[in-house]
């Protein structure tokens, strides 16, 4: 039964954290307005550097890094609280964080594409593959000067990477696997509008305020 409450407690506390979308929060605090009704109408950190600039972008970047850390570290405190042994709420808190950012509860369920917030939650929960993921995606993020082609690689290469890491590192784990996968497909499938601009050409690079309204689209 404590399982049961501490599962029951962490997914509610994971979810709610992530709901607190710090773009939204940023951009109504520092200028009066929505992000979400500018730009590409996205409530994530790249949108509000094309629209608002770098310090706006930097408040919303440290924001939602922290509030994925911080959920799987609540989940984590959570389990423990609870005596539960053999699980500690990591995966769960940090699924239901992330969850939470791209469906929040406090903003009309519009929210951003989950990137940085899930690199909060990799951070914790294995730093190793945290590591590895901005090795492989800032590089092409700034060769590229598309953010969001770091981002669709780095997902893609989260589950392979996470195989990897626990091979060499005491054996591979197939829940963290399966939770690498869920989490990847989740961000992979939140940029389904760039992999098409992308395709297309037509994706924006960052360095330019320009909003496109195709990115809408």
């Amino acid at each position: 039964m404590n399982i049961l409450f501490a599962a029951l407690l962490t997914a509610l506390c994971g979810y709610l954290l992530g709901s607190i979308s710090f773009a939204v929060i940023v951009s109504k605090t520092m200028f009066g307005q929505d992000v979400r009704d500018y730009g590409s109408g996205n409530a994530g950190m790249t949108n509000i550097l094309r629209v608002y600039g770098k310090k706006p972008a930097a408040f919303t970047l440290i924001g939602d890094f922290l509030k994925g850390a911080v959920a799987v570290l609540l989940g984590r405190m959570i389990y423990s609280w609870f005596g539960v042994v053999g699980s500690d709420g990591a995966h769960l808190a940090g699924l239901c964080a992330l969850l939470g950012h791209l469906y929040p509860l406090y903003f009309g369920f519009r929210g951003g594409k989950g990137i940085l917030t899930a690199v909060g939650i990799i951070a914790v929960i294995d730093p190793l593959v945290f590591l590895g993921l901005l090795l492989i995606g800032l590089p092409l993020m700034f060769l590229t000067r598309i953010v969001s082609v770091g981002s669709i690689v780095g997902a893609a290469c989260y589950p392979f990477l996470t195989l990897l890491v626990d091979y060499f590192t005491g054996g591979i784990s197939w829940l963290n696997f399966v939770f690498a996968f869920i989490m990847a497909a989740l961000v992979i499938w939140m940029h389904r509008a760039n992999i098409k601009r992308l395709l297309n050409g037509t994706e924006n690079r960052f360095g330019s305020r320009k909003t496109n309204n195709e990115e809408k689209k």
